[in-house]
């Protein structure tokens, strides 16, 4: 994605590599974002998570509220993706 990659995105990320606490990560995130963004990006993670385990979209959807549009567009992106919730997923599971 030639629009994604620029300084200022790079920055960000950067901020984001720099926080060491969830904690940090709270007050990064309720700063630079909505609530509604951030539930967002969490209930995207969490249908990300629930596909990898084989669950169906209707079960994914009763449980996480996602609707069937949001799920089938994590699904595109798990299955055809660049692996980003692959690597993220591994190392948060690995952890629990």
């Amino acid at each position: 994605m030639d629009k994604l990659h620029c300084k200022a995105v790079d920055k960000l990320f950067k901020a984001v590599l720099s926080l060491e606490t969830i904690d940090e990560c709270y007050a990064f995130f309720e700063d630079a974002c909505t609530v509604k963004e951030i539930l967002d990006i969490s209930q995207r993670l969490e249908v990300a998570s629930l596909l990898k385990k084989g669950m169906n979209y209707a079960a994914i959807s009763q449980k996480t509220g996602a609707s069937t549009a949001t799920i089938s567009r994590v699904n595109k992106s798990v299955s055809y993706g660049t692996d980003g919730y692959k690597t993220v997923l591994e190392r948060i599971e690995s952890e629990d």
